[in-house]
């Protein structure tokens, strides 16, 4: 069968194969635009690594003034990565070094940190330290009393963090934990050492039916992370 055409239909499918040509144009820009874009992104993100882990190795065994260990700073940091968790509460700054690792982890998922220190010039020795590290963004450092403003605090969280005076961890889990959501994790530092009120808190744990805890021995500190797994 022979087929033909007119020329007002030659027209018609002429416009057609140009808005095509356009639309695949188009498509192959944003291809070779995207990628430029994502490597800026990339770019930022390695520069505030690189500053990270400079600031880390500068002050590595240093952090004495009732800060965590490197080991367990770089738990909390994978914790937050791995699980892509963006609201994040530090009760007890100290220095900031958990704060660091926490920051630096939130700085990769799009979150933030509040944290909570009671002592004016640990305080401040934070601050110069998220500044130095490049995080500063990243941390809403309160200088306050966290029995006071641990039950007030507003909103969700999606990871807590607890290294303030050990015989409160029990009221802190119990004024948190109703704040936390699904899938979220309240983790407390110390909870293998013979501190005051330390094992009200782990029994306290036992009794929680809707997380679950697991200690983490990496250093002989101990970790505590309490998941919860329903509302």
């Amino acid at each position: 069968m022979l087929i033909t055409t007119t020329p007002a239909i030659e027209g018609k499918r002429l416009v057609a194969l140009r808005k095509r040509l356009v639309a695949v144009c188009l498509s192959i820009a944003c291809v070779l635009v995207l990628p430029i874009e994502a490597m800026s992104a990339e770019a930022e993100t390695t520069e505030l690594d690189r500053r990270v882990e400079r600031f880390l190795k500068s002050r590595a065994g240093t952090w004495h003034d009732l800060n965590v260990p490197e080991v367990d700073g770089r738990t909390l940091h994978d914790l937050i990565v791995k699980n892509g968790f963006k609201r994040a509460l530090e009760i007890g700054t100290s220095t900031g070094h958990s704060a660091i690792w926490i920051a630096w982890g939130l700085s990769k998922t799009g979150g933030k940190l509040t944290t909570v220190e009671i002592d004016p010039e640990r305080h401040k020795t934070a601050l110069a330290n998220f500044k130095e590290a490049g995080l500063s963004e990243y941390i809403d450092a309160r200088l306050a009393d966290a029995h006071d403003l641990v039950p007030k605090l507003a909103g969700s969280y999606d990871f807590v963090f607890s290294d303030a005076d050990k015989e409160w961890y029990t009221k802190y889990f119990q004024a948190v934990w109703p704040k936390v959501l699904v899938g979220g994790c309240f983790t407390a530092h110390n909870v293998t050492m013979n501190a005051q009120g330390i094992h009200e808190f782990l029994e306290h744990l036992k009794t929680v039916k809707d997380g679950e805890t697991t200690i983490d021995n990496k250093s002989r500190a101990g970790l505590s992370i309490t998941c919860k797994t329903k509302t």
